[in-house]
Order: structure tokens, then C-alpha cells, then sequence
């Protein structure tokens, strides 16, 4: 699944446009995790046994697995200005560097160890949130769990939402400063989700949480293929969708192990010091100007 991200992430930043089109690919994810929640909330409340879920998963992993073959069936016959874009003018006699060469060249790079680092910490709080802000709602709260189940769908109906549509005001403010906006935002309304005793409050305050974060992905993306050089697009993307896969099981797992030790509200310092990470991670790259082409 990284590897097809990043694939996707390759093939969309290069195209016109490409903040938006990320936006609305990634808006598609969070769509399906909109989807996902409410299905087993409603499969566990009518006493169904939960694994049957995952019937559902095999069952778009199908349709997926038909649909992609049929998008780019007989795509490498196709001109495409993305594929002969990213081929790089080499002198006579020039020798290809190797896979392994092209993953040191891109590890070299502080745009890619910055990248992964953001982008880990992104996936991580946007995973342990999702993951365990129900459990945080019904141990600190004492909320039902027939019925926080749908928290979760609001979290990522936000982030469906600020995809397909705050996507498009960061080219107007500008992807650097946008991103600096919204993780601001995101520390404020964490701490809202954390302090407010108010399950419906913070169902309000999750699901704004997700519409700030919603855009971050599809805006850094952009900012780091602009950063990256075509040659090494490929290899530093997926190194970057590997560790933001990392992120998404180290953040959930630890805090895990800190709210079976502490409690369930262990959940807010750990997002908020990884929306710190990013903050920091995100002032640590260079500037770019827009590529006009």
C-alpha cells in the first residue's frame, strides 16, 4: 500500500495543478475512512460478528485491483509529459546510477530525511487520533460505545472535507504558509478535544480537527516534489510513504502502551508534540519558487 502511494503521490504532483488533484485524490481516502467506521459501528451494534468487516475491505480491494488495471491499461504505449519529463538528459557514455545509488542520493538529501520526518509524524497523529480517540471518550467521558463509533467518521469527514475543498486556497496563500496555518490550528483544537468535558463538544472539535488537517498532506506533498530532483522523485517518495506508514504504526502503538500505564488521555500530548515535529520539520525545509511550466 506505500509503495502504491507513493506511486500515486509521483504521477499527481507532477500534473497542472497538482495541490488540488492530490487534494481530491486524498480526499477520496479520507472518504473511505468516513465509510469504514460507520460500517462497523453499525456491524457491531447489531451484533454481527465483527471479522465479517473485512469481507467488505476484500471486496473493495477487488474493485480497486480492476479499476487500476483498466485507468492504466497499456499506459506505458501512451506520450505522457510526466514520463519524459522525469527523464533526466545524460551525456554520452553516462552510466545509469543504480537503485541502491539513488537511495543514497536521496537518504543524502536533508529535503528527504524532513519529508519522512513530517510526514511520520503526520500519519502518526492522524492514525493514534482516529484510532484512539474513541477509547478516550469512553474512559474519560463515559461515553457509549454504540454511539462514539461515529466520532471517528466525523473525524475523517472532516478531513474528507478540507481536502476537496481547503485544498484550494493554499495556491492562493501559498503551501508553506498554509501548512504553518493549519498545524497551529490543529495544536489548538487538540487541546479543545482534550479539555472540553463534552463528548458532544468534542465531537465538534475532533471533526474540525480533521477539516484542518484534511489539506497538510496534499500541500507537503507538492512542496517536496518541487524540493526533490525528477531523478530521485520516485525513490525519495517512497521512502517518505514508508516512514509516514511507520508513523501511522509507531504513534498508535505507543500510545497504546502509555494509556493501559496512564490513561487514555495520553492520546492529546503525544499528537501535539508530533504536530510540534512538523512544525519544526516543515521550517527545516528550503524555500522553493513555483515552477511556472
Amino acid at each position: 500500500m506505500a509503495l502504491n502511494l507513493a506511486l500515486n503521490n509521483v504521477f499527481c504532483a507532477n500534473l497542472a495543478n497538482s495541490t488540488v488533484i492530490l487534494g481530491a485524490v486524498h480526499g477520496s481516502y479520507g472518504l473511505g475512512g468516513v465509510i469504514g467506521p460507520i460500517m462497523a459501528t453499525v456491524l457491531v451494534s447489531r451484533g454481527i460478528l465483527w471479522s465479517r468487516f473485512y469481507l467488505i475491505v476484500l471486496g473493495l480491494h477487488v474493485i480497486c485491483f480492476f479499476a487500476t488495471g483498466w485507468a492504466f491499461w497499456k499506459y506505458e504505449d501512451e506520450p505522457s509529459s510526466l514520463k519524459t519529463g522525469n527523464l533526466i538528459p545524460r551525456r554520452a557514455g553516462e552510466i545509469q546510477p543504480t537503485k541502491l545509488q539513488m537511495m543514497k542520493r536521496a537518504l543524502n538529501s536533508r529535503v528527504t530525511i524532513f519529508a519522512a520526518l513530517f510526514i511520520f509524524a503526520y500519519q502518526g497523529s492522524e492514525v493514534s487520533t482516529s484510532g484512539w480517540v474513541i477509547s478516550f471518550l469512553i474512559q474519560a467521558r463515559g461515553g457509549d460505545p454504540a454511539k462514539v463509533g461515529y466520532v471517528t467518521a466525523g473525524f475523517w469527514g472532516g478531513i474528507t472535507l478540507g481536502r476537496f475543498v481547503l485544498s484550494h486556497l493554499a495556491p492562493r496563500i501559498g503551501e508553506k504558509r498554509f501548512v504553518y496555518i493549519l498545524t497551529a490550528l490543529s495544536i489548538v483544537f487538540q487541546l479543545l478535544v482534550w479539555l472540553i468535558p463534552n463528548i458532544i463538544g468534542e465531537a465538534v472539535a475532533v471533526s474540525l480537527l480533521g477539516l484542518l488537517l484534511g489539506p497538510v498532506y496534499s500541500c507537503a506533498t507538492t512542496i517536496f516534489t518541487r524540493l526533490m530532483g525528477r531523478d530521485v522523485q520516485m525513490t525519495a517518495l517512497s521512502f517518505v510513504s514508508s516512514a509516514g506508514s511507520s508513523g501511522g504504526a509507531v504513534a498508535p502503538f505507543l500510545t497504546g502502551l502509555l494509556a493501559q500505564a496512564v490513561g487514555t488521555f495520553v492520546l492529546h500530548p503525544i499528537c501535539i508534540g508530533l504536530f510540534v515535529v512538523m512544525a519544526g520539520c516543515w521550517y527545516g525545509l528550503p524555500n522553493v519558487a513555483k515552477r511556472t511550466e
